[in-house]
């Protein structure tokens, strides 16, 4: 099975909020699945984790930073991607912390754009207490540790 390596992008804004994308699959192997993730994507050849969580923030949110640290967390876990494949998916999480910054999604692929319904700043305890589905489901706690470093 293959390892896949991404990025992931936990930001908090200055309303302590965190940044979750919908994602909505319709015609790809997920079809039918609807849930909240973090900003983020695929590490690639030759990139670092971090370099990655960099290119991932601004093509993602329109947000440039020149260093995003040391990972907070980090998990794998198999994961069937949207082609069908199922990967074995090795994640490394970021915190950034932003002002009132607006979020762009003009660097958006088209695939982005068919999959992400919308985006949303979610208050910590509304997500303690959400019923959707969120990935991964242990946000608060890691923005809570995060916040407190």
């Amino acid at each position: 099975m293959r390892t896949r390596d991404s990025a992931r992008l936990l930001i908090m804004n200055f309303l302590n909020q965190v940044l979750l994308f919908k994602f909505r699959h319709e015609k790809d192997a997920l079809a039918g699945k609807v849930y909240w993730a973090t900003p983020g994507g695929g590490v690639e050849s030759e990139e670092t984790f971090e370099q990655a969580a960099i290119r991932e923030l601004r093509e993602e949110t329109g947000i440039y930073v020149n260093d995003v640290g040391q990972a907070l967390t980090e998990r794998t876990f198999e994961m069937t991607l949207p082609s069908g494949e199922v990967v074995l998916a090795h994640e490394r999480f970021y915190f950034i912390k932003i002002g009132d910054e607006d979020i762009s999604t003009s660097g958006w692929t088209e695939n982005e754009k068919s999959v992400i319904n919308s985006y949303h700043w979610w208050d910590l305890n509304e997500l303690r207490n959400t019923d959707d589905v969120v990935y991964p489901s242990n946000i608060p706690d890691i923005c809570s540790n995060a916040s407190s470093i």
